[in-house]
């Protein structure tokens, strides 16, 4: 069997010398590449900025709701009332045109609102004796009611009272002061 042997091992080691001596290379595996990196995207330009708007937006009032109103307390109202002031010049009861505009504003609000009863306080500034101020006081408050009758409020809905120099609206002691002092002032008292 030594015989046996030898030949079995000479044919297998034939076996591998023809097929190295072939001339066929095995296949060999290259690992897989990696991607080339891409180059990084420019960036994105920067957003321009949105033009400065020069306009002021000029806030329009709204029209008073009248659940608003019938909700609201009568400080609630006055404190944050509708109605503005009149002011006067120095020694003197006329309304100008600048009074006159506020009047014309006051009564939309007063003929939006119908069942409103409101006082105009007449008032002055410190200077004057004080009987002097209450008769300038009314003629104020009185001014006031005659020409929003002219506007179609009725005077049933209008009371004046006057209070001189007694209730300033600024405690100031100058021209400024003076000149906010000397007015008529709308309250709410019914609504």
């Amino acid at each position: 069997m030594p015989t046996h042997t030898a030949a079995r091992f000479a044919l297998i080691a034939t076996m591998f010398v023809a097929a190295a001596c072939s001339g066929k290379k095995a296949p060999v595996v290259e690992p897989a590449s990696a991607p080339a990196a891409e180059e990084p995207a420019p960036p994105a330009p920067a957003p321009r900025p949105a033009p400065a708007n020069t306009e002021v937006a000029t806030p329009v009032p709204a029209p008073i709701r009248e659940e608003a109103v019938t909700s609201t307390s009568l400080d609630d109202l006055n404190r944050n009332s509708p109605l503005k002031p009149v002011f006067f010049a120095l020694d003197n009861n006329e309304i100008d045109p600048a009074g006159k505009a506020v009047l014309d504003a006051n009564a939309a609000v007063l003929k939006q609102n119908a069942t409103w009863v409101v006082t105009i306080e007449g008032h002055c500034d410190e200077r004057g004796t004080a009987e002097y101020n209450l008769a300038l006081g009314d003629r104020r408050a009185t001014a006031a009611v005659a020409y929003l009758r002219t506007l179609g409020i009725p005077a049933d809905r209008m009371k004046t009272v006057s209070y001189g120099k007694e209730f300033p609206f600024d405690p100031g002691h100058d021209e400024g002061a003076w000149s906010k002092n000397r007015r008529a002032h709308f309250v709410v008292t019914a609504k």
